[in-house]
């Protein structure tokens, strides 16, 4: 079994980087978004909600094949399978963070809006100082779980030929034969990645608790 662990260390570094890349870009994504579903124009707020509902009314499955196999047709080029499995996954956990950011930002006690307000602040600093610092602290736990997700369903980009760490799997059991030893090993692999961000959840919220 040790000839296996060299190639799903292998495989666990690719799915680090392409979860690392696809949240820090989904993060982004999301916080526009969910800026926008809080606007006052309704053109931006549609854009917002049409976004969303596009993706989150779509397998992340049914994204990936469109992103690597439907608009490269489309366009009559092709695309790398990494990038392809970034921008799928980027575009789909943006939609979920969006909608965190949305209720974040609506649980927050309109009376604070209104008095920032009435003391000369602007939309952008009444959100930049007022709003969001209070909407972030309540959005740590579902953005934590939202990572978690994204991080697992990285295992979906096997399909379209990433080595990440699913189908690093598969390749060692394609040759060996050993399917109980090799898929707990690749839980073990996903379980241990994903337990510092499960306890780094809890650690932020005691702290923001306390402040």
């Amino acid at each position: 079994m040790s000839d296996a662990l060299p190639i799903l260390f292998e495989g666990l570094l690719i799915t680090l980087k392409i979860a690392a890349i696809s949240l820090v870009i989904a993060f982004v994504i999301g916080l526009a978004a969910g800026l926008m579903s809080t606007a006052r124009s309704r053109i931006i707020r549609g854009l917002a909600g049409i976004y969303v509902d596009i993706i989150r009314g779509t397998p992340l499955l049914v994204q990936v094949f469109f992103i690597y196999f439907g608009l490269p047709e489309f366009f009559d080029t092709r695309i790398d399978p990494e990038v392809a499995g970034i921008v799928a996954v980027s575009l789909n956990a943006g939609a979920y963070i969006a909608e965190v950011v949305r209720a974040g930002i609506n649980s927050v006690d309109k009376g604070q809006v209104e008095a920032a307000r009435s003391l000369g602040m602007n939309r952008f600093y009444t959100m930049r100082l007022i709003v969001l610092p209070q909407a972030l602290r309540r959005m740590i736990p579902a953005l934590v779980n939202q990572f978690i997700i994204s991080i697992k369903d990285t295992a979906l980009l096997s399909v379209i030929g990433i080595r990440e760490l699913t189908q690093s799997g598969e390749i060692i059991i394609s040759t060996n034969f050993r399917s109980f030893e090799i898929w707990g090993m690749v839980g073990v692999f996903y379980f241990l990645l994903i337990l510092p961000l499960s306890r780094l959840s809890l650690l932020l919220e005691r702290r923001l608790n306390l402040r």
